[in-house]
């Protein structure tokens, strides 16, 4: 027996006063209205219609279940207005996971507008590096470069691609020398991100598409962009860095491009969003996703991008 289907089917009979008004209104036919009640009779072990021919009341048992009824299937109904309400009114806490060397202060431009527009979601922001599994980690969506995340059934989104350069002091190329191509890198300090980033052979490509493969053994390898930004700004050598994170620094003259005929093969970064499953997504978790993904379509993430480091 289904007892709620039987309960509401037994409210509706108590509400109606007849099987058959009952019936009607539920779509049923009379026998299947019976049956409910005969069996919520059953599984109670106690009467609660009194049938004649004519007329149907409730035992007193009956008109004190019919209460119960009503209040418990009240309660259900609240409780799944309740869920599907909240289902459709982005709320509670987003956590989210991003790449470690976002800075806050790229970062925080996105959230803001999101809060504006979505004021009950709270943002619980968790900045990483190392590897993360997104479910097993409890996060409901990632802003993360590949191969930083797993996780089942995760769908991803791309928000923006960083092309990246080599870069030096224009006090450091003084002291040093400016390498005129890729081999001559070699001999000067590398600047590097940690090994898990990228490995210590980088290949350049010339405008006629012609490759050339340099190890760069590192002199100074920190996992954070902002630390090797700081390192080429201090003179300590020759690094490779996103181009938009070192792009005010360029226009200034602070830092001068390296080998700037050359591209770099492979070195570019694409940052996306991840987020679990198609299916049943939350209202803050699609508002997030919906929002972040209008924002740098719109040209308006352009201040996070160039925050964006190769952490």
């Amino acid at each position: 027996m289904n007892q709620l289907q039987a309960m509401r089917v037994f409210l509706k009979v108590a509400d109606n006063g007849s099987f058959g008004r009952a019936a009607a209104s539920l779509d049923l036919s009379n026998a299947v209205v019976t049956r409910y009640v005969a069996l919520l009779e059953t599984h109670l072990d106690t009467r609660l219609v009194n049938r004649t021919t004519r007329s149907l009341s409730l035992t007193e048992a009956g008109l004190a279940y019919a209460d119960g009824c009503r209040q418990l299937l009240d309660q259900l109904e609240a409780m799944a207005s309740g869920v599907a309400q909240r289902a459709n009114d982005p709320s509670a806490t987003l956590k989210l996971v991003a790449v470690a060397s976002f800075s806050l202060f790229g970062l925080t431009p996105l959230l803001q507008q999101y809060r504006l527009q979505c004021p009950r979601v709270k943002l619980s922001v968790i900045l990483l590096h190392r590897p993360v599994d997104l479910i097993d980690e409890g996060f409901d969506v990632g802003i993360v470069v590949p191969g930083q995340v797993s996780g089942c059934t995760l769908i991803k989104r791309a928000l923006f691609r960083v092309r990246s350069v080599a870069v030096a002091s224009p006090a450091y190329l003084a002291a040093r020398g400016t390498p005129s191509a890729p081999a001559q890198l070699a001999a000067h300090p590398f600047l590097a991100p940690s090994a898990n980033v990228h490995s210590a052979e980088w290949c350049f490509v010339d405008a006629s598409e012609t490759e050339v493969t340099v190890n760069m053994e590192a002199a100074y390898a920190v996992n954070n962009a902002v630390m090797l930004r700081q390192a080429a700004l201090a003179d300590m050598g020759v690094t490779i860095l996103p181009e938009n994170h070192v792009s005010a620094d360029l226009q200034s003259g602070a830092l001068v491009q390296v080998l700037p005929g050359y591209r770099l093969k492979g070195a570019d970064k694409e940052v996306s969003l991840v987020y679990p499953g198609r299916r049943h997504v939350s209202a803050k978790t699609r508002s997030f996703v919906e929002f972040t993904v209008d924002y740098f379509r719109n040209g308006t993430g352009s201040t996070l991008s160039s925050i964006f480091s190769n952490s």
